[in-house]
């Protein structure tokens, strides 16, 4: 019954990567039916994951609305025409630090068009700077102090019926802020050094060009609205009030005894008040949020989270046993094994923050030291494997170059050697100042 429903579970992963977009979690869903049919009983729905993306998403769309995205975006525009050279390294800085800002690497979607025009008028494939951005993006959510998955990680290594010796909130970003930045600093060093990023070498771009298929746009600077600054400040108000809360909230630290809510609470309410400000004082009109291209990308990530992270949660669920029993001395005697197997689970689960909520109890329950739990955490960014990501599907569409393009053995796709790279000095990293900070 084990290969059947882990059958199921490919097909259905297949079929959405058919389906494309918001499709991918329909056919989640199809999934859920299927094993259900069988006997299986369906796992857990990522209800806080869901709803602290939905939050953020709408705070952030009202400040796409009140020009605070365009503001952002033409700021990462003037950085990466200085230094166009450098544009491999800086793109993935850029979308990093957004993604931390953000809690969400939806808003790296905004950045993708200028990286790939700067990195096309300087003779640059832009596969290079897109996939290592795209990837940076991925990776800075295991590193957000407001992002879903590390808001989970937080409230499970602060509670002590989980690990023996409680971590605090401070403590987590301590190990996983400087790990992931320089896994990505690092990571883009090496593509840009160990790989051809010439674009006249490029065959396909050579008969694009010659076909007249390619469009040199040059800098499109948009009018900033006069709210803009005002909407970005008041999203970065609310990030700082939500780290705020959860230090103050955090049992480590033992300032609270009976905390009021918890941080997923704290994170729903701070955003939608801020979504509120933003609309208020930069006169946002609530229906043009809704018609809001971060909207819709955010949206359907939900969408996509709750039919793939559901049917994943229900496999593992309904295997656990088996699991535990495979994995479980492998993982005792071969700690980093954790980190493997969160980075293929990742790719299945579609989600950072379901792959930890699936995942981490099991490896704590299997007596996982709380450091390797912590330095394997950023293994959960394996979302890159499939090329059906909403931020992967973007970049090949917005490169007219075509040097960001789908192999036919769909693995072979410019994302996946960066982002491996990424992910294992991460990992790499995150064992190093985990035992020092620890």
């Amino acid at each position: 019954m084990l290969a059947v429903e882990f059958i199921i579970v490919l097909l259905a992963i297949f079929l959405g990567a058919r389906l494309g977009s918001i499709g991918i979690g329909f056919a989640g869903g199809l999934g859920v039916l299927m094993l259900a049919i069988l006997g299986v009983k369906p796992g857990t729905i990522p209800y806080d994951v869901i709803s602290i993306i939905m939050a953020v998403i709408a705070a952030i769309s009202a400040m796409q609305i009140a020009g605070g995205l365009d503001y952002l975006i033409d700021q990462t525009e003037k950085l990466l025409r200085k230094n166009p050279k450098y544009i491999t390294i800086l793109a993935p800085i850029v979308t990093y630090f957004l993604t931390l800002f953000a809690g969400t690497g939806n808003i790296s979607l905004a950045t993708l068009p200028v990286i790939a025009e700067v990195a096309k008028e300087n003779g640059i494939k832009p596969c290079r700077p897109l996939s290592t951005a795209v990837v940076a993006a991925q990776i800075g959510i295991t590193a957000s102090p407001i992002s879903a998955a590390v808001v989970y990680i937080a409230s499970v290594m602060e509670n002590p019926a989980m690990v023996s010796k409680p971590i605090s909130y401070i403590s987590l970003l301590a190990i996983l802020l400087p790990a992931t930045f320089l896994a990505i600093l690092l990571m883009s060093f090496i593509i840009s050094w160990c790989f051809d990023s010439k674009l006249a070498n490029d065959r396909i771009y050579q008969q694009r060009l010659a076909a007249g298929l390619i469009e040199l746009r040059g800098c499109q600077s948009k009018k900033i609205k006069a709210g803009a600054k005002k909407s970005v400040l008041f999203f970065l108000l609310g990030v700082i009030c939500v780290v705020i809360y959860a230090m103050i909230n955090s049992p480590s630290l033992g300032l609270i005894e009976t905390p009021l809510m918890n941080t997923t609470n704290a994170i729903l309410i701070i955003m939608l008040s801020v979504a509120t400000l933003i609309t208020l004082s930069c006169h946002v009109k609530t229906d043009a949020i809704l018609n809001s291209s971060t909207f819709k990308a955010g949206m359907s990530a939900c969408i996509c989270i709750l039919g793939v992270a559901w049917l994943g949660d229900t496999f593992v669920q309904a295997n656990i046993e088996w699991i535990k029993a495979t994995a479980g001395q492998l993982i005792h005697n071969h700690s980093w094994m954790l980190a493997v197997i969160f980075f293929i689970c990742s790719a299945l689960l579609y989600s950072q923050a379901a792959t930890a909520k699936a995942l981490m109890p099991m490896a704590l329950a299997l007596n996982v030291s709380p450091l390797t739990a912590i330095a394997s955490f950023s293994a959960v960014s394996g979302l890159f494997v499939l090329p059906t990501y909403p931020t992967l599907v973007a970049a090949v569409q917005m490169d007219d170059t075509r040097t960001t393009r789908i192999g036919r053995f769909v693995f072979n796709h410019p994302f996946f050697i960066p982002g491996t790279i990424g992910v294992c000095l991460s990992v790499l990293f995150g064992f190093l100042f985990g035992s020092i900070i620890l």
